[in-house]
């Protein structure tokens, strides 16, 4: 149905894919998600973030890095109307092919409680969802 390509997330695109996380319910965004701080991830962690398109429209993408230890998605989004296509699952798998080419054996993301669509995607995919671990985080800007 789709002529879909699969491309490395580059800061050109940055303005479309922040757009599309807006759409998107379950994505919290915030100063780290600036422009300036989205460079600086994309550039620490090349090819790893990827965008899928159809012709010129961005159809999804996802945000995907590591610490040397541990990779860990951010933000996988989908376009509305490109959903239950197997796209969100093309994005993970091609990130996860990168983290593993690096020597990355696990990977994490941060999924809100209440987002029960989000949690229902990354199980139906072969994902854990653990309950005997929280986040504590802090501002230091």
């Amino acid at each position: 149905m789709f002529n879909l390509t699969v491309a490395a997330f580059t800061i050109d695109a940055y303005e479309k894919v922040y757009n599309l996380w807006e759409a998107c319910d379950g994505i919290a965004l915030s100063m780290a998600d600036s422009r300036p701080s989205i460079q600086m991830y994309l550039e620490r962690n090349p090819g790893l973030s990827l965008i899928a398109y159809d012709g010129q429209t961005i159809a999804g993408t996802i945000l995907c890095g590591h610490d040397g230890r541990r990779g860990y998605i951010h933000h996988l989004a989908v376009r509305a109307d490109y959903r239950r296509q197997g796209i969100g699952r093309l994005l993970v798998d091609r990130s996860l092919e990168g983290l593993q080419a690096l020597g990355i054996q696990k990977c994490h993301l941060f999924i809100f409680h209440d987002n029960t669509s989000g949690i229902a995607f990354w199980e139906g995919i072969g994902w854990t969802y653990r309950q005997d671990i929280g986040v504590v985080s802090k501002n230091i800007l």
